[in-house]
């Protein structure tokens, strides 16, 4: 891969829980990633437009408080509203099956559960990554 994988991170919402996402953050960056992290309380508007002006490949997001129902279509929708929605947008929490396939439906790229291998996870960007950027090189 040509270019260096840019990847912002955020907390969205009231959750003040960073452990995990942390340790996100250190294996993307350990898989040599360029990494930004927001940090916590974020709104969905100030996520959007981190993404727009650190021209990222990628969002992910993790939300452990139970509001990632309101709170994912609400970043997506702010990414839309500031044209950046296609950027590959993912992210982890606690969520049914059926909550995550009502996400994905409105956007939302892949979403991960607890216990989900850091490994599974920098793959999947590598590989979602790798795809869009031979898109863009197609158009």
């Amino acid at each position: 891969m040509p270019d260096k994988i840019r990847i912002l991170l955020a907390k969205a919402g009231l959750d003040g829980h960073d452990r995990g996402i942390k340790v996100i953050a250190a294996a993307f960056r350990d898989a040599g990633f360029e990494v930004i992290y927001t940090g916590l309380r974020q709104t969905p508007e100030a996520i959007a437009e981190a993404a727009l002006q650190e021209d990222v490949d990628a969002v992910g997001v993790s939300i452990l408080s139970g509001a990632h129902m309101t709170l994912f279509p609400l970043i997506k929708r702010a990414m839309d509203d500031r044209r950046c929605g296609d950027i590959i947008l993912f992210g982890g929490g606690i969520m049914s099956e059926e909550e995550i396939a009502d996400l994905q439906g409105r956007g939302i790229d892949r979403l991960f559960g607890p216990g989900t291998s850091t490994n599974d996870i920098v793959a999947y960007i590598k590989e979602a990554v790798a795809k869009k950027r031979k898109a863009e090189k197609i158009m």
